[in-house]
């Protein structure tokens, strides 16, 4: 299944491979793609052969970490419900390979390969893959092509189609509909997704299930256990958790608080815990007049309505949000907003910086009134003054998130349902065909 873009592609791909190696001889990370990948082949010849036969093998692909949790909760519910998978993971970043490379319910983790022909033919040929998974994005032509080639059912989960993306530009357009269509399933976050394949696309096999990361978010947000001894020191107060917060977000945060009427108690998690990032924090509080302790110092003397609390250690930002009245998600003044589905499963209220377009999440929450955005330490400074001393307002809008989580859970159920299909009807064609081969 080729067309002319996709032809383009593999001419032009030469060349820019050689372009990429060039400038890797000089930039560092340029050269590490091509460096993490010297082995991938004999290590994934390694891992297949340790499986046995007759397995059901699923390869899932993403892009990073952010795509991999959206699998997560994917592969759990598969591995509870059929034993006998072989799960292969692949990634394209070095970021997200190091987060999971051990990663407990993978039979083998590994880089993508560069997407030339012979790579995706040699890497279809070993995974052998009875289902390929790919999360959200990172369309590689030639690896798609070379796993349908070999068989294997392909799906494409949380996919989304955001307007004014790439997809829809004129010239790209028909590439993007070849690519689609390589999918016998696309499981999209929305209806307006769905709409968009089958109306824009042509890929009438596009339906709604949601976002996986929510149904992970869910089953994460029921323990919190690791701050219940923080819950007694914020009991009966209004709370402010500001989670992945860079130095900007702080200067909002502090400018709006400063002349706030009932300002709410503040925990400050900072993006970068590190010695230098939290001693930093701690001089740029003191020019405040704030006194301040840090969470793994924390004891008796510690006073929430008077100190700030600085998290100091990694882990449970989810479970801090449980803590929260209100939560500031830190990002929204950098490249993007950070995860906004964690505190709103808690129905808070969700604030966030002014660049979060890249977030369907966040977009979502917007519109839904379930988050607010600012960006002036004035526009923040309205916005908690409305949600602490308005009657109701927080309450409306933290029920408001509640109801786009509510909405956009299940998906791990739907998508997983259909993997299961796709094994069972593999295994009885298997041992269908086992009975009736001919004896020897």
């Amino acid at each position: 299944m080729q067309n002319t873009g996709i032809t383009l592609y593999n001419l032009l791909l030469p060349a820019t491979l050689f372009i990429l190696r060039q400038i890797g001889k000089v930039q560092a990370k340029a050269g590490l793609f091509f460096a993490l990948r010297r082995t991938v082949f004999s290590e994934l010849e390694t891992a297949t052969s340790a499986i046995p036969p007759g397995r059901f093998r699923i390869w899932i692909h993403a892009a990073s970490v952010g795509e991999f949790e959206q699998a997560r909760p994917i592969i759990s519910a598969l591995r509870a419900n059929h034993q006998d998978l072989a799960i292969f993971v692949s990634f394209l970043s070095d970021s997200g390979y190091n987060a999971r490379k051990d990663y407990p319910d993978a039979d083998a983790v590994f880089y993508l390969p560069a997407d030339t022909p012979d790579n995706a033919e040699k890497t279809a040929a070993l995974v052998k893959a009875d289902l390929f998974m790919l999360m959200r994005y990172d369309f590689w032509p030639n690896h798609l092509l070379a796993a349908k080639r070999h068989g294997a059912t392909m799906i494409l989960a949380a996919a989304v189609l955001r307007p004014g993306s790439a997809y829809f530009n004129p010239l790209l357009k028909g590439f993007y509909r070849t690519i689609f269509n390589l999918f016998d399933r696309i499981f999209t976050v929305s209806e307006s997704d769905t709409r968009a394949f089958k109306e824009r696309f042509g890929c009438l096999q596009a339906d709604t299930a949601g976002e996986p990361r929510i149904d992970q978010v869910i089953l994460r947000s029921r323990n919190t256990d690791r701050v219940a001894h923080l819950k007694p020191l914020f009991m009966n107060r209004n709370v402010l958790v500001a989670g992945s917060v860079w130095e900007q977000d702080e200067e909002m945060i502090l400018g709006a608080m400063r002349s706030l009427e009932n300002p709410p108690s503040l925990i400050l998690v900072p993006h970068k815990v590190g010695t230098e990032s939290i001693e930093r924090i701690e001089l740029r509080l003191q020019k405040e007049n704030l006194s301040s302790m840090r969470v793994s110092a924390l004891d008796e003397s510690f006073d929430a309505g008077k100190q700030v609390l600085i998290i100091d250690q990694t882990g449970y930002l989810l479970e801090l949000y449980s803590v929260a009245s209100i939560a500031f998600v830190g990002g929204g003044f950098g490249v993007n907003v950070h995860n906004t589905l964690e505190p709103a499963v808690y129905l808070i209220p969700v604030i966030f910086g002014p660049r979060y377009h890249n977030s369907p999440e966040a977009e979502a929450l917007l519109k839904t009134g379930g988050a607010s955005t600012a960006k002036t330490p004035d526009e923040l400074h309205r916005i908690l003054d409305r949600l602490i001393n308005q009657q109701g307002a927080g309450k409306k809008q933290g029920e408001a998130a509640g109801k786009f989580i509510r909405s956009g859970s299940g998906a791990t159920a739907r998508i997983s349902g259909c993997i299961g299909e796709a094994i069972d009807a593999k295994n009885a064609y298997r041992r269908a065909s086992a009975t009736t081969s001919p004896a020897k």
